[in-house]
């Protein structure tokens, strides 16, 4: 017969991440009574009313002890993690200064509380990015609070889900590259996320005063040390492309996308390879996970049982496949809408006038038309290139190509059989956009 679950409260901050979704629901379903909480859900991922939209970042330390006291709380798991800066991304105001005053708020909310912190793994002296040093910074307030504490640092994580980093590599798996020896080599320990998902239940469930579980600090990882290399082949052999013929990606390639993600990043997107990705990804993850074994009893899934315990499913070959493609969509897209519309208003606008002209358009609406339309172009591919605004301009795209084949339609219809066949290209272009908007969720 089971142990009872004790009737415990537990916020999860982040629960609309990688991690902090699947232990939100593995928790509720092992009978906890988990609050989840993150800026934004999608609208897949609120499961029940106890998902709540609400912006912690900007709460201070009295109206966090607050959110704790008027939930009853007795355990906070702090998911909450951001790669690097940019728009709406503050690595030390989410990983230093949010951990400041959320140990303020559990000191000032007057109940016993325990918080399990998700943090990196490495040691402190290998620290090179704003990223892992913030996140160091934040387990030394934790260890000096004074309060019930567990801080975890899992490896690579493995999960049914991929985002970010855990989507690169299924992507590089499906595709026929590979990475230079230099990052394959790294050694990169992964850990299954029903590992660290049970690792928070055992942590959960234990009393806040016991010694055993209070001001740990877990690697949790496969104890077999693995390379990145290794981890990107066992995804091969789920997907079945082991034997596929690949190209070995040059070490500059991948600097270059660095610069190119950061770049990007400034316009609201989040590409998996930014300078600090490579960064942590070439300095590696690894640790030693036997403490957390030995006290918690939880034999971590080896990488063979975390990949191959299923076979890739079809909707796992295409994500795969296609996540890489959505990129070069959105770049495609952007640049088409921008180039042709800047083309036709300042490099061949008589041309673009010209053809108008030879077709029987209204004398009087060729140059309004030509410049307007020219305009309405160039705010479409800017809109794409913005990720806030790219669900947006990509309707407005298909609407507007609609709207110029039914115009030329009625006002010219002889362009519909014109040489290079201009408006006939329209509709694959179409086809391009409405692709590109069904695959822009990230979550």
């Amino acid at each position: 017969m089971s142990e009872p679950i004790p009737a415990r409260k537990i916020l999860v901050l982040g629960a609309s991440g990688l991690i902090g979704r699947f232990v939100t629901d593995d928790l509720r379903a092992r009978g906890f009574h988990a609050v989840g909480i993150a800026r934004q859900f999608s609208p897949a991922q609120k499961a029940t009313a106890f998902d709540l939209e609400w912006p912690v970042m900007s709460m201070d330390a009295p109206a966090l002890a607050c959110l704790l006291r008027d939930h009853e709380i007795d355990v906070v798991v702090n998911c909450l993690g951001v790669l690097q800066d940019g728009p709406g991304s503050d690595t030390r105001a989410v990983h230093r200064d949010f951990v400041a005053r959320l140990l303020d708020a559990i000191r000032g909310s007057g109940r016993a509380i325990r918080l399990i912190h998700i943090s990196i793994p490495g040691a402190a002296g290998e620290d090179r990015t704003t990223f892992s040093v913030t996140k160091r910074e934040a387990e030394r307030l934790i260890a000096a609070s004074g309060i019930a504490f567990a801080i975890l640092r899992p490896g690579f994580v493995i999960a049914p889900s991929a985002y970010g980093g855990s989507a690169l590599l299924r992507a590089l798996a499906a595709l026929p590259f590979e990475l230079p020896k230099r990052e394959s080599a790294t050694s990169f320990q992964p850990v299954a996320i029903e590992d660290i998902a049970a690792t928070i239940a055992w942590l959960a469930g234990r009393d806040v005063a016991d010694a055993v579980a209070s001001a740990v600090t877990w690697d949790l990882m496969q104890p077999q040390p693995v390379t990145l290399g290794r981890v990107i082949g066992q995804f091969r052999a789920s997907f079945g492309t082991s034997e596929m013929p690949r190209v070995t990606l040059p070490g500059l390639l991948l600097d270059l996308g660095a610069k190119l993600g950061d770049l990007v990043s400034r316009l609201g997107w989040m590409p998996p390879i930014r300078t600090t990705a490579i960064a942590e990804l070439r300095r590696g993850v690894s640790g030693d996970p036997s403490s957390w074994m030995a006290v918690s009893g939880i034999v971590p899934k080896t990488l063979t049982e975390a990949v191959g315990q299923r076979p890739a499913t079809i909707q796992d070959k295409w994500f795969a496949r296609l996540y890489l493609a959505k990129a070069l969509m959105i770049a495609s897209l952007a640049l088409f809408w921008t180039v042709s519309g800047f083309i036709a208003l300042f490099v061949s606008y008589s041309a673009a006038t010209y053809i108008l002209s030879a077709h029987s358009f209204p004398p009087d609406l060729v140059a309004p038309v030509t410049v307007i339309t020219s305009l309405m172009d160039m705010s479409i591919g800017v809109l794409i290139a913005f990720r806030r605004t790219s669900a947006f301009a990509l309707i407005a795209g298909i609407v507007a190509s609609l709207g110029y084949m039914a115009g030329a339609a009625i006002l010219t219809p002889d362009l519909w059989i014109e040489p290079l066949g201009a408006l006939v290209k329209t509709g694959p272009a179409i086809v391009l956009m409405l692709v590109a908007l069904l695959t822009l969720d990230n979550r």
